[in-house]
Parts: C-alpha cells; structure tokens; sequence
C-alpha cells in the first residue's frame, strides 16, 4: 500500500490549490453568508469541470477517490462556500443507479446526498439543502430522487453552511433493494472520507495563519510565540495533521479497491472502508477542532473578531465535523463495526 502522492496527483494538487486560492477564501465566505454559497465561484469551478471529475470516463474524467481527497482537502484549506464533495459524491451514485443528468455532470444543477435516513416525508438538515437542486435519499430500502428548485435559503448555523431541511414527498423512487442500498451506503462513506479531508485542509491553513500570528504578535518586547507555553500548544498540532491526513488516505486508497476489507483487532489492521471512513471522520474532526480553537486562543481577543480570519476556520470546523452525526455518535457507530463480529 503506497498512500504517496502520484505525479498526477501532484498536479491535481497544485491546479486546485491555486483555484481555491484565487476564486475562494476567507473574502468569499463572508460575501457568501448567510447562504454558505458562492455561486460565481461555483461557475468558475464548473468550468474546470470538476463537478465530474469523479465520473467514469469517457463521460467523466474518472478521478479516483485517491484523487478526490486532494481537491477536498484543497477546499478545506480556503475553507470555500462550493458544495463540491456533495456534488461528487451525488454525481458518482447517480452514476451506479443510472440516473446522472448531463445538467449535474457540468454543474448546472447542483446534486447533493441526503446524510440522515427519511422521517415523515422530511430530509432533515441536509448539507446543501439550500441550493441543491437534485437530492438523493434513502427512505428504508428505497433510494428516493428528488428534482425540485431549492430554496435558497438555509437554516439558522454558526458555521454559515447551506444547511436546509427539504420535502422528500414528490420524490421518484430511482432503485430499491439491497445492491440499490449498498451503493447509497457507500456513498455516505466517501462523503465521510472526503469531509475529512476538508477537515484536514482547515486544519492545515489554521496551524499556518496562527504560527505567522505568533511570529508577528509581539508582547513584552518579543513575539508570542518565543514563549514557551505557546510553542508547547502548538508544537503537536502538525504531527496530527499529517496524522489525520494519512488516515483519510488509507480511507481512499481502501474504497478504491472495490473488495471486501478486514477488521483485524488482533494485528491492528483495517482495511475495511466504512470504518476507516468513521475513523478518519472522527480523527480529522477533532484534530480541526483542536488546531482551530488554540488558534483562537493564541489569537487573543482578535481571535473573536469578525475581521480575522480564523474565526471563520472555528466555526466550519465545529460546523462539518458534526453534521453527519455527533463526535460521540460516530464514536458509537464505529464501535459497533468494530465490535459487531466480537461480542460474546
């Protein structure tokens, strides 16, 4: 198993970098809310044809899970207002039910995945559920097709995300059954996989902004950060970032391989993508969760401020790293995959 960066890979890396960099940002987060979404930016990516990427070829440009996590966590890093890991992951389900439009292959329409199951005809607290106007759901055994105009308007949240609940009632029953159900459930763990690494990428640039802080932030007449109960704080956050990042890829490389994984305890070895996907979602969250608030912190009370940047990094941080489920709920469900075939 080789987790390393192709050259390919490598050039992904820089052409998204420098996309995100140029089109997205802390500037279009807050010219975005209170909608989570910049639809020019949107517009700009469309044309780059990442919506697709991760399509099979030759209607697609067949990027692999692998790859998909390097754009995520390039997002993550400018923390951008693009409901790009929903609409890949829609994009690659539609694909295996055969019911991708060509409008969600451009991004035209934007796709997004329900996360929670149905109740009472109601898509609850769904990511992009403010402007996606394609959404997939599953209702018991049933994978649901919603094609409706959204409402462009989201529910109150401190992260600014387009969270919205939506009627599922005129949805069209696209594939029932348990291969029709396995293909939803893999989706949820790509998309697991790829919040991830978004997390990851915020964790990255949070670890960046607060060390140059530090280095600037003079009191006493030296920096901040030549004391030593800061460097202390912050001296383990880049070993758990390359940590986290390591675990979403094991997580990719284990759903590209399309076999059944392993669940090892004994060895310590896993291969299995539903769990790993869990594993990298609750290490990568907490590990944003911990970049993120010693930034605020050392920031001072600037930190608390709506000019600086790093607020915004706390709040997408606490907001993603839970919308699926609660830190100790996944806690919870990754127990049981782990467990499930040892209980006496």
């Amino acid at each position: 198993m080789d987790l390393g960066m192709s050259a390919d890979q490598e050039t992904i890396q820089d052409v998204f970098s420098s996309f995100f960099a140029e089109q997205t940002g802390p500037e279009s987060v807050r010219n975005s809310m209170p909608l989570g979404f910049d639809p020019k930016a949107w517009e700009r990516l469309s044309e780059t044809g990442a919506p697709g990427m991760g399509v099979s070829p030759p209607t697609g440009g067949g990027a692999s899970l692998s790859d998909l996590v390097i754009v995520a966590e390039e997002a993550g890093a400018q923390i951008a207002p693009l409901p790009i890991i929903d609409h890949v992951v829609a994009s690659r389900v539609l694909e295996k039910l055969n019911a991708l439009e060509s409008e969600v292959l451009t991004g035209t329409l934007v796709a997004g995945l329900v996360l929670r199951p149905v109740e009472n005809g109601i898509a609850k607290s769904v990511p992009t559920g403010s402007i996606a106007n394609r959404l997939i759901a599953l209702d018991e055994d049933k994978i649901l097709l919603l094609k409706d105009e959204p409402p462009n308007k989201s529910l109150p949240n401190h992260g600014d995300l387009p969270i919205a609940h939506r009627e599922i009632k005129n949805a069209t029953v696209i594939a029932e059954g348990l291969e029709a159900t396995s293909v939803f459930e893999k989706g949820l763990h790509e998309w697991k996989t790829l919040i991830s690494a978004f997390l990851v990428g915020i964790t990255r640039s949070s670890i960046e902004m607060t060390v140059n802080y530090v280095k600037d932030r003079h009191q006493f007449g030296k920096p901040i950060g030549s004391f030593q109960s800061i460097q202390h704080g912050l001296a383990d956050l880049p070993g758990l970032c390359d940590g986290a990042r390591l675990l979403v890829n094991k997580a990719a490389w284990a759903g590209d391989k399309e076999i059944a994984g392993e669940i090892n305890l004994t060895d310590n070895e896993i291969s299995d993508f539903a769990t790993l996907s869990s594993m990298s979602l609750i290490f990568a969250g907490e590990t944003s969760l911990q970049a993120t608030d010693r930034g605020l912190h050392y920031h001072g009370g600037y930190g608390f401020s709506e000019e600086y940047d790093i607020q915004l990094f706390y709040r997408k941080a606490r907001a993603w790293s839970q919308i699926i489920n609660s830190p100790s709920d996944e806690c919870l469900y990754l127990a049981d995959l782990l467990l499930e075939d040892k209980e006496s």
